[in-house]
């Protein structure tokens, strides 16, 4: 979420409520930041593609050590080791598996910092005054401005399921963008030129 409106709520119960509220007035693209994991808030969330990937790259990790094996035994180097075929596939086993264990461990560590959108030092959210609550005693929710249905009404909505308070657009703003050498900010030259 980088804009949007967020809200703070008192207890987890109150924040269940309010999201779930949101979810049936059709809001979609809701965000939530607790000091601990909720089963039930967390269950409501998209499914993971985490899994899938870390799946993909397995598979591919082991057709890559099987294909390596077979190219190295039978294809270039033709060594005979004690009368055994060429392309033995039960040698090929242990090589396989550990290929497809490390394709599969690498594709999900990097699938969950892309999913998890790290590495991120900073984040819009962490400008609104009062967030730092969310990793001691509060429950934040937020709604992205991307949601289909968003409007500024999202604001009193919040207000009214039990929020203590809520920030508008909590963004980082455009207007302390830096300054290029040469040009200023309204795009006239600092020289006078």
């Amino acid at each position: 979420m980088r804009r949007g409106v967020v809200a703070e709520f008192e207890s987890a119960d109150a924040l269940a409520r309010a999201q779930a509220a949101l979810r049936r007035e059709g809001y979609e693209r809701i965000d939530i930041w607790m000091p601990y994991p909720a089963a039930d808030l967390l269950a409501t969330g998209r499914e993971s593609m985490v899994p899938w990937i870390m799946l993909g790259g397995g598979l591919a990790g082991g057709a890559l050590g099987y294909l390596v094996q077979w190219w190295i035994n039978v294809d270039t180097l033709l060594i005979d080791v004690g009368g055994r075929p060429y392309h033995s596939a039960p040698a090929f086993i242990p090589i396989t598996f550990e290929s497809a264990v490390l394709a599969s461990s690498l594709a999900g560590f990097v699938a969950m910092l892309w999913v998890c959108g790290l590495p991120r030092l900073h984040h819009p959210v962490f400008e609104v005054d009062g967030f730092e609550s969310a990793s001691v005693d509060r429950f934040w929710l937020g709604v992205d401005e991307r949601d289909p249905r968003f409007d500024e009404s999202v604001a009193r909505e919040l207000m009214a399921l039990g929020a203590l308070r809520r920030s508008h657009d909590a963004h980082v703003s455009r207007a302390a963008a830096p300054v290029r050498a040469g040009r200023m900010s309204n795009g006239s030259d600092p020289g006078g030129a």
